[in-house]
C-alpha cells in the first residue's frame, strides 16, 4: 500500500493551516495497492513524540474500501454520509485535530496512517478512544500505508 497527500509531502513540514495555529483542519488523504480482500479502512494519526508518550490526534473506521481518499477538512457529515465512525482523540473530541505540541519542545513527528481490515465494520462505541480502536483494528489489518508529516512551535 502506498499512501500520499497533496497537502504535505512524506517527511516534510505540515502546513500551519492543518495545526492547532492554523484552521486545525484535517489534510487531504490518498492511498492506493490496497490487499486483495480488504472489507473496510481505518486511519490513525497520533504523535509518538509527545512529551507524555504517544498522543492520538484522529481516528475514523469503517471506511469503504472503495474509498481512494479523504477531502482536507473531513467532518462528521462526511464520516456519516460513508457510514464510518470518528472516534475521540486525545484532546476529548470526535474528528481531527491538528498538531499543537508543546512551544520549544522541538519538531514532532505526526504518523497519518489507514489500514486495510479484513472486516466490513469494527464494532466500537460512539465514544471509543483512538487506544480502542487501535486495539480493536489489530487482529484485522491486510495492510497498511504510512505518511509522516513534521510539525514544532517556538
Amino acid at each position: 500500500m502506498e499512501m500520499h497527500s497533496e497537502s504535505f509531502s512524506d517527511n516534510s513540514p505540515i502546513p500551519d493551516m492543518y495545526t492547532c495555529e492554523g484552521k486545525d483542519r484535517s489534510p487531504h488523504l490518498a492511498w492506493s495497492g490496497l490487499p486483495r480482500g480488504t472489507l473496510s479502512l481505518a486511519i490513525i494519526v497520533d504523535d509518538p513524540d509527545a512529551p507524555g508518550g504517544t498522543f492520538a490526534h484522529w481516528g475514523v473506521c469503517n471506511l469503504p474500501p472503495e474509498l481512494t481518499h479523504v477531502d482536507e477538512g473531513f467532518s462528521e457529515e462526511d464520516a456519516g454520509a460513508l457510514g464510518a465512525l470518528q472516534v475521540m482523540n486525545d484532546y476529548g473530541h470526535r474528528g481531527y485535530g491538528g498538531p499543537c505540541p508543546p512551544r520549544g519542545h522541538g519538531r514532532h513527528h505526526y504518523r497519518f496512517q489507514v489500514f486495510a481490515l479484513d472486516v466490513p465494520n469494527l464494532d466500537l462505541a460512539a465514544r471509543a478512544s483512538v487506544q480502542e480502536l487501535e486495539e480493536a483494528l489489530h487482529p484485522h489489518i491486510l495492510g497498511r500505508a504510512r505518511l509522516t508529516g513534521v510539525y514544532g512551535r517556538n
